[in-house]
């Protein structure tokens, strides 16, 4: 686990980084057509701490700052939560810290916050997760006054076709993940990725992008999909230890109360003028 807290990019970062890859996606994502002489500005964070693998692209484009994150494991509940950190420590970074204190109201990038879900799990085409959900109090009699929206799109092959339609790298990615997972059935896991990264670049599938980065993205999917697992054995770990904790706490519990009002039986009898000895034996408590 050691080296994933180096922040190593996912195989999504490294073909997204790409601005026209990433130009194509979003278009394909939000229904835009912008150009491919549309300015984009790769804002993303050197140093995450929010996530232990780098698989955010935050970007600048047309007077917003986009949040792109892409999810293989469970989606988090928590992401609104941590986009709001994520996208406090953006501001931070594009915006000069003496601007704050000037008298003329400054003018920032509206954010967006997009997840794509490639992960196993059923999970619907669209979704969105806020941030008001989250806090303890909410609802009419509560109003919150801050809030966050995050939009998850599965982007499984069969969920939300026209995105891939719209883009071939995300086409691509989709054939190469669904060719890596279908692989994994019948051979290790590393051998599977090796053959679908063959198989992409003979079947002319982001040919270019997988002649060049074969061996690193080998190395970073089994990395991600590593550190996913024991993510997720951890927290079945986690899990299991919270349900023996309550299992104890409840056998304890029911120990205390009971031997309570076994106490409680005894004095009712003794106090009828029915012997200490006689009251249990008339309990079942000897």
């Amino acid at each position: 686990m050691g080296t994933n807290r180096q922040y190593k990019d996912s195989v999504f970062t490294k073909l997204f980084s790409d601005k026209d890859n990433l130009l194509e996606l979003y278009n394909a994502i939000e229904n835009k057509n912008y150009d491919k002489d549309t300015e984009i500005e790769i804002t993303t964070l050197e140093n995450v701490l929010y996530m232990d693998m780098r698989n955010d692209i935050s970007f600048l484009i047309d007077g917003k700052i986009v949040v792109l994150i892409e999810h293989q494991s469970t989606i988090n509940p928590n992401m609104p939560l941590r986009m709001l950190l994520y996208i406090s420590r953006i501001y931070e970074k594009i915006t000069e810290s003496d601007s704050l204190y000037r008298s003329s109201k400054m003018q920032i990038p509206s954010p967006e916050f997009i997840v794509l879900y490639n992960g196993k799990d059923t999970y619907p085409d669209k979704q969105t997760l806020k941030l008001s959900e989250m806090f303890k109090q909410h609802g009419k009699e509560s109003p919150i006054n801050l809030e966050l929206e995050v939009k998850v799109y599965n982007i499984n092959k069969g969920h939300n076709p026209e995105f891939a339609k719209n883009s071939e790298a995300l086409d691509g990615y989709e054939i190469f993940i669904d060719a890596v997972r279908e692989y994994e059935k019948t051979m290790s896991r590393e051998d599977a990725i090796r053959k679908a990264v063959s198989d992409c670049i003979k079947r002319n599938v982001l040919k270019k992008f997988f002649e060049y980065n074969s061996s690193e993205v080998v190395n970073m999917l089994l990395t991600e999909w590593n550190w996913d697992d024991a993510m997720r054995v951890r927290e079945e770990e986690g899990r299991q230890e919270g349900i023996q904790q309550g299992m104890q706490q409840g056998m304890q519990q029911g120990m205390q109360q009971g031997m309570q009002q076994g106490m409680k039986n005894i004095v009712a009898l003794w106090e009828q003028g029915i012997s200490l000895s006689e009251a249990k034996k008339k309990l079942g408590l000897e």
